[in-house]
């Protein structure tokens, strides 16, 4: 098996607005992100212990939630493609995966996610557009 590093964040609550909803609409309570980032495994197995020698997550969890108070979006698509532009931000993120979902869907229950996966060409050519 070749070594890998990912980081993994679960089920963070987003300060977000999302959507246009009518009088009959269900309107979620909450949007919730999931993401995965590849990383080199040498950020994780590290000699000492020490923050200059991991890749400093705080950061990105920070600016993905500015981004999400930023403004109301009307999709979630648009919100996740800020959330991944955020992350081709750092040159230490090799692939990822972002999960947002919504709850409830209907009647109280459910949830709807949308999953973006990207790979190390993709975040370069991300990367390429923000110079």
């Amino acid at each position: 098996m070749t070594r890998q590093a990912r980081i993994e964040l679960r089920d963070l609550h987003l300060p977000a607005s999302i959507g246009t909803y009518g009088p009959d609409d269900v309107v979620p309570d909450h949007h919730v992100l999931d993401f995965d980032l590849t990383i080199s495994p040498e950020l994780v197995q590290v000699a000492s212990d020490d923050m200059a020698h991991v890749f400093d997550y705080d950061p990105l969890i920070a600016r993905i939630a500015v981004i999400a108070r930023s403004r109301k979006f009307e999709t979630q698509e648009y919100l996740m493609t800020l959330i991944a532009q955020a992350c081709a931000a750092y040159s230490q993120i090799v692939a990822v995966e972002i999960c947002l979902r919504k709850s409830p869907v209907l009647a109280g229950t459910g949830s709807l996610g949308v999953r973006l996966m990207l790979g190390d060409e993709d975040l370069a050519a991300m990367r390429r557009l923000q110079r």
